[in-house]
């Protein structure tokens, strides 16, 4: 898991953002880094270390495995790795 964003994180967050914003809240990748840095949002590296990082930080019992993946705080990126905004 870390902090470190790359262009891949920056554009999928740029072009997603509404799925769990009402509105824009960045208009560029510089604005979407200052966005992810600033409330902390992780990347972790495959599901499994997704739902290990959002059982250890979020109420997620109850949710299923596909209900966590699929809430709008998480972003699908390549190679299993998965963005984690905390809106």
């Amino acid at each position: 898991m870390t902090n470190a964003y790359d262009e891949e994180c920056l554009q999928t967050f740029l072009d997603n953002q509404l799925q769990l914003f009402p509105e824009p809240v960045a208009d560029s990748i510089e604005e979407a880094e200052f966005f992810l840095e600033d409330c902390l949002a992780v990347v972790c590296e495959d599901q499994k270390e997704l739902l290990e990082y959002m059982e250890d930080n979020m109420d997620i019992a109850g949710l299923s495995e596909e209900e966590v993946l699929e809430s709008p705080e998480v972003f699908a990126l390549s190679k299993g790795r998965y963005l984690l905004v905390e809106g």
